[in-house]
């Protein structure tokens, strides 16, 4: 397969600054050719920047995860509208209800400033949502016309569905390809493959095959492997039309 691309690698973590350029060759021999890298906090935007700046073929997307809310400063706001003026999308951002996450109001203020900035851009936004998928929706009702994918996807049929009617992708990754997802595969197995978006979200979410090693782009072929078996298709169909959803969505074609 060729023309792959990575809808959402954190390949600027520090996980990779020994072996940057290794991991680049071989997504490359995998046949990715390009990677969109979404920043978590606001700490190592200039660290994102810098990455993408130096590696031809990643594209930097700038935002406030919700668990690094407490990461922010007062200028924030202003912080992050300078990076996005050369940024593919605004994110990762969202909502986490997870043990130990921030206080449910504060995330979804933060979040709502965020997804208010994206739609005066006119910039996709990349989403998160741990055990807060209803709530994410119910929000990003507020936001019409504002498109983007719901990151590392694991809810229902219905929950696609309400998505893809807001006008979402859905980002598939490394989950998609364990026997015991059955309930995931069950349902990606019955979305239209336009509304699907191929992700590793490396160093984590490793494909199932690689316990408790680090995750990296070049695995991305196995995720498209996994979802063109469930889909009875062929892999390199997944992989074009999933590569075109990201050139559309991120507007690729018109990024030097």
């Amino acid at each position: 397969m060729y023309g792959l691309i990575d809808s959402h690698c954190h390949l600027d973590d520090v996980s990779f600054d020994e072996d940057r350029d290794a991991i680049l060759r071989r997504a490359e021999m995998a046949g990715v050719c390009k990677i969109i890298v979404p920043a978590y906090t606001p700490k190592h935007w200039c660290r994102l920047k810098e990455t993408c700046r130096h590696h031809p073929g990643l594209y930097p997307a700038y935002g406030v995860h919700p668990l690094y809310l407490d990461d922010r400063d007062d200028r924030w706001e202003a912080t992050l509208a300078t990076h996005l003026t050369q940024a593919v999308a605004l994110g990762e951002i969202g909502l986490d209800a997870s043990d130990g996450a921030p206080d449910a109001a504060r995330q979804q203020a933060v979040f709502t400033i965020q997804l208010a900035m994206a739609q005066q851009l006119g910039l996709p936004v990349i989403l998160h949502a741990r055990q807060s998928l209803e709530e994410v929706i119910l929000i990003l009702r507020r936001f019409p016309g504002l498109r983007g994918v719901l990151h590392s996807f694991s809810g229902s049929l219905v929950q696609a569905q309400r998505l893809m009617d807001l006008g979402f992708l859905l980002g598939l990754g490394g989950a998609l390809t364990h026997p015991r997802a059955q309930r995931l595969r069950a349902t990606v197995a019955n979305l239209p493959v336009e509304s699907l978006l191929a992700e590793t979200d490396a160093p984590w979410q490793a494909p199932h095959g690689h316990p408790g090693i680090r995750n990296e782009p070049a695995y991305l072929s196995e995720i498209i492997a996994s979802l063109a078996q469930l889909r009875h298709t062929s892999a390199q169909e997944i992989a074009q039309v999933t590569a075109q959803n990201a050139l559309t969505l991120f507007h690729l074609q018109d990024v030097p």
